[in-house]
């Protein structure tokens, strides 16, 4: 009877412990997170939310990119890998200085996605001339 009770204590354990499988999440939503705009009149524009309004808007600032403080759905935001050290509710000027301090601007032209957003746009305004000129170094290429 007592093999039958720990072999049945054994099956309730293990169904009754929490999965510690791994999370696929390691951007998240939080105060001093810097963000890029995805969407509106800043798009293209990197930010850092100040404050967390409610589940879908955030206060966000962009002392030295041009956003103003202003509240953004987070549907129009793109999350980052940088966080900055930061207070809830914190002004233009602490944000501006630890942007500074961190050197967010040029680490942010250093990932992929701002390499990648720079030369789609040098590719969009290409004039006439310079298309053909691109064209005609493609086909000396094969």
């Amino acid at each position: 009877m007592s093999k039958a009770k720990s072999a049945v204590s054994k099956v309730v354990e293990k169904e009754l412990k929490p999965s510690r499988s791994p999370s696929h999440f390691h951007r998240f939503v939080q105060i001093g997170r810097v963000v890029l705009v995805n969407y509106g009149p800043h798009e293209g524009k990197i930010c850092v939310i100040a404050d967390v309004i409610d589940q879908n808007r955030a206060l966000v600032t962009g002392p030295l990119t041009g956003v103003p403080t202003q509240a953004l759905n987070f549907k129009r935001l793109s999350l980052t890998d940088f966080v900055l050290k930061i207070g809830r509710g914190a002004t233009t000027k602490v944000i501006k200085a630890a942007f500074q301090k961190d050197d967010i601007l040029k680490k942010w032209e250093q990932t992929s996605v701002a390499k990648k957003r720079a030369a789609h746009l040098k590719r969009a305004n290409l004039n006439d001339f310079e298309r053909y000129k691109v064209g005609v170094l493609k086909k000396k290429e094969k």
